[in-house]
Parts: structure tokens; C-alpha cells; sequence
């Protein structure tokens, strides 16, 4: 019989090993000498220390995972209680029990941080529920929808809560989306509706203003041409392509008429030419709106100022296009001014415009890797055939990123 201080070989072969509630049976040997057994299962008791070191080790020095921790000692453990290994068995035990209580003090550690990140991630997208349902309310169509926008990007960041609270927190902050959406497209189906029905009117008064051209009835005719102009000024802006050419129209049927009456009414030259005076100096007022810096203030001022000049009366015949001329350079640059602003504010053309900028910028990027790759190779015929192509796209490209400026600002 063979013994060693963690175990013993009687003389049938059967290999025991010591513990703390005494001797266990390990295994039988009858392969070799007793010494030979004992040397095998201590061999397999070695193995379990270099492997609850290891696992000692990844716990702290890793990220490993409680669960898999947790796997991963309940495996040793029962290699331990299985006693097939001559060694401190119970030593392994007191160092599993020691781990298995790290590994249960990380679990809690890490419960209590899930917790606190959730409780962030809840009152963060509280907060984001309230901003969009604010902005859902708001007619700054342009600065409230780009908010939004952004306030996806920071949603999308954030971890998710429990599937109840996030889809109902979520099903909020969409409804606030889709509430302004609607109000934004409803709001400029309107501006579109009452642009037509500008056109509309505007159509039927070019044709009275066309049809009193020939009339010689000097007082009621100029007084319904006044009244006409009221009525085109109270009909507002059509649609950019026919607000021209109908004030065109509209223009020079009074100018066939009221050239008429000038030529009956030569001795009111002097008056005129008065007109004139007085005019210029609006029109220079006028003039002095450029550039348009405020919309809103230079539409205003040039309302007043038109009121004045309306006032007034007529110039000279041949004074006319020219004193007109300025007072409609600065309306249309007023005109011009608007549009911008629709332009800027309008939904599907930066959507349209920011797609394309994207796929450029995305084919440019991707010929730079290209042309990359194809010099680390040593291709120098394939890298400068892809900087051809690359100049292309970048050009187009940068046409893109132009255009894009409209909606900024």
C-alpha cells in the first residue's frame, strides 16, 4: 500500500483521497505501481488548480460574463465533489465559494447599473416626449422640424426600457411627429391653394383691366382702374411663372389707357412731372430695403411706401417704365425673398437634394478606398483610371453640396 498526505492505494488498487469528512474513493489503478496511481490523480488534482486559477483570473482581468462565471465554477464544482483527484480538495472548494461570491457581488453591481441606466434612459426620453410634443404645436416649420429630426438621432442612441414603456413613450414622441407633419403639409397646401386662387382672380381682372383699355371715359375708367388695383394687390402673390406675366398684362392695359388720356390732358404735365419728383424719392426709399436682410420688415416698409406712391398719381408717359421699373425691382427682389424662404422650408426638395449629396458623397468616399487599395497593390494603371472617375463624381458632388446652401440659413 502506497500513501501520500491527500491520499492513499491500498493493495487492491483502490485509490482514495482525504477530505474533511474523511476518505472518499477516487478511482482504482491497475495499470502500474501504487506510487504511479497516486502520481495520475494528483496530475488530475493539478489540473483543477491551473483551472480554477484561469478562471480566477479571467473573472477579474475580463469581462467575462456572471453567468458564464457562474457556469463555469458549477463545472469545477463537480469535478470536486466528484473526488476523482488526490489533493486540498476542500481548499478548492473555499477558493470556488470565494470566487462564487465575487462573481455574485459583480452580478449585483451590475443589476444596480442596468437599473440607474434604465432610470436615465426613461427620464431622458421623458424629456425628449415633452420637447416633440411642444414642437408639435409650433409654425416655425423649418427650426421645429430640423429639432425633431435631431431628437430621432438622440432617441435612437439611447438604450431601450422595458418593451411597455418604451412603446408607449415611443407611440407619444411618433404621434407629436406625425402631428406636425401633418400641420406643416396641411399649412403649405394652403399656400399653394391660395396662390391658384390668386391666379385665378388675378386672370379675371387682367381681362376688365384689358377690356376698359379702349375706354374714353376718363373719370369712372381711372377710378375703376384703381379700384382694379386694389383688388390685385388684395388677391396676393400667384404662382411665381405667371406672377409676371400677368402684371405685365395687367400693366399695360392702364398704360394703353392712361397714355390716352395724358395725350387729352397734356396741361397736366406740370402735375406729373411733380408726380415724378415725388416718386423718386420713394423709389429711392424703396431702394434703400436692399438687400433684403429682414423679410418681414422690408415687407412692411415697402407696403407703406407703396401707399404713399399709390397716392400720388401718374408721371410723365415716357418717365413711367423706367420710375415703375425701380419700384418693381425691389417688389420682385421682396418677391424673390419669399421664395427663398418657401424653398428653404420646403420638406421634399432637401430631401431630395440631402438623398442625392449623400449618394455622391457616399461613391466618392467609396473610389477614394478603391484608389487606396489599388496603389497598396502596386496598381498604378488601375489607381490613376479611378482618380478620373473620382473627379467626376467629386465635381458633381460639390454641384450637389451647392445646391444644398438654399436650404441653410
Amino acid at each position: 500500500m502506497s500513501s501520500d498526505p491527500w491520499g492513499r492505494v491500498d493493495d487492491a488498487g483502490t485509490v482514495y483521497v482525504r477530505t474533511a469528512d474523511g476518505e472518499k474513493v477516487a478511482g482504482s489503478w491497475q495499470a502500474g505501481s501504487p506510487d504511479e496511481a497516486l502520481a495520475y490523480f494528483k496530475r488530475k488534482y493539478d489540473g483543477l488548480v491551473v483551472e480554477i486559477d484561469l478562471l480566477e483570473r479571467r473573472v477579474k482581468t475580463t469581462d467575462l460574463s456572471a453567468k458564464d462565471a457562474t457556469a463555469a465554477i458549477d463545472h469545477l464544482r463537480e469535478q470536486i465533489d466528484a473526488h476523482t483527484a488526490v489533493g486540498d480538495l476542500d481548499a478548492l472548494r473555499g477558493r470556488l465559494d470565494g470566487l462564487t461570491e465575487v462573481v455574485e457581488k459583480r452580478r449585483e453591481e451590475r443589476r444596480v447599473r442596468k437599473a440607474q441606466q434604465a432610470e436615465e434612459a426613461r427620464r431622458a426620453k421623458e424629456e425628449l416626449v415633452a420637447e416633440a410634443e411642444e414642437l408639435a404645436q409650433s409654425e416655425q416649420w423649418r427650426a421645429a422640424g430640423e429639432r425633431l429630426r435631431a431628437l430621432v438621432d438622440t432617441w435612437k442612441g439611447l438604450p431601450r426600457l422595458d418593451r411597455k414603456s418604451d412603446d408607449e413613450l415611443w407611440h407619444r414622441f411618433s404621434h407629436a411627429r406625425s402631428a406636425f407633419s401633418k400641420r406643416r403639409k396641411a399649412h403649405f397646401a394652403q399656400l399653394d391653394a391660395q396662390r391658384e386662387e390668386a391666379r385665378q382672380r388675378k386672370e379675371k381682372l387682367v381681362a376688365e383691366a384689358e377690356a376698359l383699355s379702349d375706354s374714353r371715359d376718363w373719370g369712372p375708367t381711372a377710378a375703376k382702374y384703381r379700384e382694379l388695383m386694389q383688388e390685385w394687390k388684395a388677391a396676393g402673390r400667384a404662382q411665381r411663372e405667371h406672377e409676371d406675366d400677368l402684371w405685365a398684362r395687367f400693366r399695360g392695359a392702364q398704360d394703353v389707357f392712361f397714355q390716352a388720356r395724358s395725350e387729352v390732358f397734356a396741361e397736366r404735365d406740370s402735375e406729373q412731372r411733380e408726380n415724378l419728383a415725388r416718386k423718386e424719392e420713394l423709389a429711392a426709399e424703396a431702394e434703400k430695403l436692399l438687400p433684403i436682410t429682414d423679410l418681414k420688415t422690408a415687407r412692411s416698409a415697402f407696403r407703406a411706401i407703396n401707399e404713399r406712391w399709390d397716392a400720388i398719381g401718374h408721371v410723365p408717359r415716357d418717365a413711367r417704365p423706367k420710375i415703375e421699373g425701380r419700384m418693381h425691382a425691389v417688389e420682385r427682389a421682396i418677391q424673390e425673398a419669399e421664395e427663398a424662404e418657401w424653398r428653404r422650408t420646403n420638406p421634399e426638395a432637401r430631401a431630395r437634394a440631402t438623398g442625392l449629396a449623400g449618394q455622391l458623397q457616399d461613391a466618392v468616399d467609396k473610389l477614394k478606398a478603391q484608389i487606396e487599395q489599388a496603389r497598396s497593390a502596386g496598381n498604378e494603371a488601375k489607381a490613376a483610371k479611378l482618380e478620373q472617375e473620382l473627379a467626376g463624381r467629386q465635381a458633381l458632388l460639390d454641384q450637389a453640396l451647392k445646391g444644398l446652401q438654399e436650404f441653410q440659413g
